[in-house]
């Protein structure tokens, strides 16, 4: 493989349908993307390792809806890691890349030694779809469950949406010869096309505390062909999911040749962050002049920090609130 053909496929999300099995799926493959959502945090190795799966997650669910805005997905938990948040932006155009941001919020004094996924504790796994100004967004809750966030996303399709969903990720640090050391990752998903009338018994599920698992949406003829997709599946190995050497068409090939794939255009990924002086002064616009008061500095400004970005803005507490005094001037603040 040349380096070009190598880079061509970092931080892709390619689209593919298994036309024997009525299954569609995405292959996706995340580097410099990966590493710039994590170079703005300086997380402990177990926080990096929760972000970058749910960045990885992200990028694959993210397209398969059709956005005209924002996806996000939301872990919160009572452990020490308190918030993993993520955002999917859709291409705006025809081309684009799409754009991923994501942030966690941990506890700086607890032991955070232990396994990755346990230190979420108990709580919910959330997707929010926002398709712009004039539409009312959608939000869906199911439980954590399971012992990783793939099986919280995996749960969270089965019983928000009864739509059969796996996924099969790897993550990690990695050297390239001749280059340094930088986040990889990788991962398929298979989710199943969606049936006019699920089968499910209505006495519960197979998961964790009765939720729906795959198994209880599928049968018969269906539930042959995901059983099927799902050994196949099975076989992949941690080098061939995260590259550089395997090409995703190649890789969908190796698996799933009997079941007759179908490649569609690869939807490129990067890293976006929407913040802007103008978004916190809008945030900042229901305030009265007293509560701008209250936020203000000693050196008289009122600073805010992108919990995604890590941007920092310094405003003048005159032009805030819905009681502003004086119109912003466009090069106030850093």
């Amino acid at each position: 493989m040349t380096i070009g053909s190598q880079i061509a496929w970092d931080d892709t999300v390619l689209p593919f349908q298994l036309d024997r099995s009525d299954i569609r799926g995405r292959v996706a493959r995340l580097d410099g993307t990966l590493d710039q959502v994590l170079s703005k945090h300086d997380y402990p190795p177990a926080v990096e390792a929760l972000v970058a799966e749910m960045a990885l997650l992200t990028a694959l669910i993210g397209q398969t809806i059709k956005l005209r805005w924002k996806l996000s997905l939301q872990v919160r938990g009572d452990g020490p890691v308190r918030l993993i948040a993520t955002d999917y932006y859709g291409p705006t155009e025809s081309g684009q890349a799409a754009r991923i941001r994501a942030y966690a919020s941990y506890d700086k004094e607890a032991d955070l030694s232990g396994e990755p996924f346990d230190l979420v504790g108990k709580g919910y796994f959330a997707i929010l779809i926002d398709q712009g100004q004039g539409m009312t967004p959608y939000q869906g809750i199911t439980p954590l469950a399971g012992d990783s966030l793939k099986a919280c996303a995996e749960t969270y399709f089965a019983q928000s949406e009864q739509l059969p969903t796996r996924f099969e990720l790897t993550f990690g640090r990695s050297r390239v010869p001749g280059q340094g050391e930088a986040w990889r990752a990788g991962g398929v998903m298979l989710q199943h096309m969606p049936k006019a009338s699920p089968h499910v018994t209505g006495e519960g599920g197979s998961g964790d505390e009765g939720l729906l698992s795959a198994s209880d949406i599928v049968d018969g003829e269906e539930g042959e062909n995901w059983t099927r997709a799902n050994m196949l599946l099975d076989t992949v190995e941690a080098i061939e999911l995260v590259g550089p050497q395997v090409q995703p068409t190649d890789l969908l090939v190796r698996l799933f040749h009997e079941e007759s794939p179908r490649v569609y255009d690869g939807q490129p990924v990067t890293f976006g962050c929407t913040c802007s002086k103008e978004r916190v002064r809008t945030s900042l616009s229901i305030y009265s002049a007293k509560d701008i008061a209250t936020m203000t500095t000693e050196e008289g400004i009122v600073t805010a920090d992108c919990q995604f970005c890590g941007a920092h803005y310094e405003l003048d507490p005159r032009t805030l609130g819905f009681e502003a005094e004086e119109a912003p001037d466009d090069g106030e603040g850093a």
